[in-house]
């Protein structure tokens, strides 16, 4: 019966925009297993991936609306499901495993619970490859163009000022890969969350809250240790992670291929000036992705790796390296977080319940 269950599960996270999919030695099911037991999993799979009222939930599933709030509460408590408060009222949901349940588990690691991650995230990452990414990078700002050029989203400082509810938690990769004995040097709590995301986080215990200065000294401190800015993939910022190479599935595996340019989501690219350029390297010890080259006595940018962070621009000692707009990406990223995942559902081939 509990197998079934789990199977169940499996099937219905496979249905929401990020999917969850299957493996050959059913690693997926462990991980279910140990996240959820065969009564959470029965709840979550009576919800939609909208957000809807205790009393919505209660008329579409027959469910005893008394019974609802404890049980849905305890849910979002563990990051199972997630949790919206709108005017008043508390709107709970189904939620994909990544950015999502998988992030929400940052309280309750422990050595195995890592090991399941580690051993299936990759399989999320193949399988959300081909379609529209969730986030994006941001680049370093002092390499940006100092013009009026620079569209409001990709000004990342003056989006943080404007926000009033901010919450500021542990990166969970990092807490991962320490548990599995890969201790990171860097700063560790750098995970930003804005609006629904930061009253979820806060309500819960998963991060602290904070304002908008301690929000920017995090940024500014995460650049000058030389980690990657990446933001959810809409022009109203909900998520901004500090990433390193060394923790980070996604830096960590992209950095392997031959492409990483093409797996990650950015709207810049360095550009060196071989006429200022005097060769000395601080930009090639600093790119995460290995994206600078040699060229005779001078460096070079290999297009095909740079993933437009900056973070070479923000070492050059000289000024020789701009960051400059790629021609095909003016469009933008798209209004919401909601928007994002109506793109990927269609590009899947799935369909989502209808938006409230």
């Amino acid at each position: 019966m509990d197998e079934d269950v789990y199977g169940r599960l499996r099937r219905f996270l496979d249905r929401l925009p990020s999917g969850f999919p299957e493996t050959p030695d059913g690693v997926e099911i462990r991980l279910l297993k140990k996240m959820f037991s065969p009564e959470d999993a029965e709840l979550v799979m009576k919800l939609t991936d909208r957000p809807e009222t205790v009393s919505d939930i209660s008329k579409r599933t027959g469910i005893d609306e008394g019974e609802l709030p404890e049980k849905l509460e305890a849910l979002a408590a563990r990051g199972l499901i997630f949790r919206i408060c709108r005017e008043g009222r508390r709107l709970y949901q189904a939620y994909h495993f990544v950015i999502g349940l998988y992030e929400f588990q940052v309280n309750r690691l422990d050595r195995e619970l890592c090991e399941l991650f580690e051993a299936y995230l990759p399989y999320i990452g193949l399988s959300s490859a081909r379609l529209t990414s969730q986030y994006r990078v941001i680049p370093v700002e002092s390499s940006l163009p100092d013009n009026a050029q620079v569209a409001p989203y990709n000004r990342i400082r003056e989006i943080v000022r404007k926000e009033t509810v901010i919450s500021l938690a542990p990166c969970i990769c990092k807490k991962e890969q320490e548990l599995l004995g890969h201790k990171c040097e860097k700063p560790r709590e750098v995970c930003l969350m804005f609006g629904d995301f930061a009253r979820f986080y806060i309500d819960n215990g998963y991060g602290r809250s904070i304002g908008a200065d301690e929000a920017l000294r995090v940024l500014d401190r995460a650049e000058e240790s030389g980690l990657v800015l990446t933001c959810s993939n809409a022009r109203k910022l909900e998520t901004l992670c500090c990433c390193c190479t060394c923790c980070c599935p996604t830096l960590r595996n992209i950095r392997k291929l031959k492409s990483p340019a093409r797996y990650m989501l950015s709207y810049y690219q360095a550009a060196i000036d071989r006429d200022a350029c005097t060769g000395c390297g601080a930009c090639a010890d600093g790119c995460p992705m290995e994206a600078i080259a040699e060229d005779g006595d001078v460096r070079q940018v290999l297009e095909k790796r740079c993933i437009g962070c900056g973070l070479c621009a923000n070492r050059c000692p000289v000024g020789a390296i701009s960051l400059r707009a790629l021609p095909d990406r003016r469009e933008g990223p798209p209004p919401t977080r909601e928007a994002v995942l109506d793109i990927i559902a269609e590009e899947r081939g799935i369909g989502r319940a209808p938006a409230p």
